[in-house]
């Protein structure tokens, strides 16, 4: 369900939600509209919460090692 093709895909999207989290906060000064831009670009690469991007990982590791 919240799977990737691969491992390396699922990690490039969680690398890129921890920059827009990060960016959100440099942003606050800017306005809390484009702080909040940031976090929901941020919530769309993860598909969901930190939670549910981890639990992805695992599936996707599981997937991997289930085809090899």
């Amino acid at each position: 369900m919240f799977c990737s093709t691969s491992v390396t895909v699922h990690l490039l999207r969680g690398l890129g939600a921890l920059g827009l989290v990060i960016a959100a906060f440099f942003l606050e000064p800017l306005g809390m509209m484009w702080s909040g831009l940031a976090l929901i670009g941020a919530f769309l690469l993860m598909r969901g919460c930190p939670m549910c991007w981890t639990m992805g990982l695992i599936e996707t590791l599981y997937e991997r090692r289930k085809k090899s």
